[in-house]
């Protein structure tokens, strides 16, 4: 399945001073398949060496600090010369933290070697004071596939039409409604790859089911790789009350629903591994709407979003017949499918996560997205009904340049405030951009 990071993989593979590449992101968005199609697809030849399927593989590493000794070893292992039309793939790091020191020496003595790495819980690794090459490497995020990465497999045409998209006018009603309803099944599936490419398949909402279930055991069991084992309990309960979490109506995020008498500090270390793994987002309440965002965190106020819909929607055990039953997937948990989804969207286009805001218990605006030098004030609409009371009190208030709300309602810009149909929220940047070449209508 094609994935907008391979436009950044070539761009990497071309470019002149190429540094060695790590590839972040949780387990089992395609991180291994990814850089097997840059081998196989744009290289002469790959070879492949995965530290938890091989872990002996380490001594190589850790023996040597000359990267020609670690490729003379590495290529009698695969029976190939690794030279510069071969791209080398270290996969599972965080099982082998020597790779990352190496990756200076590939840096710096082979610069025409191409290196790409990943790992499941590599930003475990990364967040553990291991030496790391500053300066030495390069990075890429891969996420879950997005409904925009999805659709082509749905249906064709609409996806053709959301490609030439590049005026701000409504999405004609031949198309619209289709949307709508992939859509829905998208909000079912999620973007986790295995899942899409089996649905793409087979079509079954069950086999969907099915694997999620077991993606949500697969990462509880990376829960026990914690190297404090009185945390590993601490993880698994604040994983497991991120739906009752999500379904408060102001969703922050709340210890008492971890568990009865917990405190902040106690489970403080559990909800940063979780972000660490990329798992969760931590999206923190904005105190003043100023740039740059995060100078105005109230570290005492954050919610907490899944890294993906489907595997939300699983955890919270609503039943994929929801499908059938009109805006329901819109509308459960008080709109908190809604609003994971647009998060979820948002964080594949934008460099800083966004916050929320509040204004007492008058007003609450779901996301404040810094994009250039200008703040954004979003809101999350479950259904057609656009009132938009918080949205309007943060304008009043602040003055922004532009506001997004994402509805049902089709695409329209009027007076400042941009309207964008949630099937669209994967072109956020390309429709922010059209902003300033479109005219206002009246």
């Amino acid at each position: 399945m094609k994935r907008t990071i391979e436009s950044h993989l070539l761009d990497w593979k071309n470019k002149e001073n190429r540094l060695p590449l790590i590839i972040r992101g949780a387990r089992q968005v395609g991180k291994t398949y990814i850089m097997k199609w840059l081998g196989q697809h744009h290289f002469s030849q790959f070879a492949y060496f995965n530290f938890d399927e091989r872990p002996e593989l380490r001594e190589f590493f850790q023996r040597n600090k000359s990267s020609g000794r670690i490729l003379s070893s590495l290529s009698l292992i695969s029976g190939m010369q690794i030279d510069e039309n071969t791209l080398l793939i270290l996969d599972e790091i965080q099982e082998a933290p020597e790779v990352l020191s190496a990756l200076k020496y590939f840096a710096e003595s082979k610069p025409n070697i191409p290196v790409i790495c990943a790992g499941s819980l590599l930003g475990i690794l990364l967040h553990q004071g291991h030496s790391f090459p500053v300066g030495k490497v390069e990075f890429l995020s891969l996420f879950p596939m997005t409904f925009r990465e999805v659709i082509p497999y749905w249906d064709s045409k609409a996806a053709k039409m959301l490609q030439q998209l590049n005026t701000i006018e409504p999405i004609p009603d031949y198309f619209y409604n289709d949307l709508i309803d992939h859509f829905k099944k998208y909000l079912i599936t999620g973007g986790m790859p295995a899942v899409v490419n089996d649905f793409n398949t087979n079509h079954n909402f069950e086999n969907v089911d099915s694997l999620l279930e077991n993606l949500l055991l697969s990462f509880k069991g990376d829960f026990a790789k914690h190297p404090v084992m009185t945390n590993i309990a601490k993880i698994g309960l604040v994983f497991d009350s991120l739906p009752s979490q999500l379904a408060r109506e102001n969703r922050k995020f709340v210890y008492q629903l971890v568990r009865t008498g917990a405190r902040a500090r106690d489970y403080e270390d559990a909800i940063q591994w979780l972000i660490n793994s990329g798992l969760v987002y931590q999206i923190y309440r904005n105190t003043k709407p100023a740039l740059p965002l995060s100078a105005y965190d109230d570290l005492n106020a954050f919610k907490l979003y899944m890294l993906d819909v489907g595997l939300l929607r699983r955890m919270a055990k609503l039943s994929h017949a929801a499908y059938a039953e009109g805006n329901r997937l819109f509308t459960e948990f008080k709109g908190a499918m809604m609003e994971s989804y647009i998060l979820q969207s948002i964080v594949t286009q934008f460099d800083t996560l966004p916050r929320y805001w509040t204004s007492g218990n008058a007003a609450e605006v779901d996301f404040i997205l810094q994009f250039q030098n200008d703040l954004i004030p979003i809101e999350v609409k479950s259904e057609a009904n656009i009132k938009s009371r918080s949205l309007n009190l943060f304008q009043q208030k602040f003055k922004p340049r532009l506001r997004i709300r994402y509805s049902l309602k089709n695409l329209q810009y009027r007076d400042g405030l941009l309207n964008i149909p949630h099937f669209l929220s994967d072109y956020t940047n390309e429709i922010i951009k059209m902003t300033g070449e479109t005219k206002i209508k009246s």
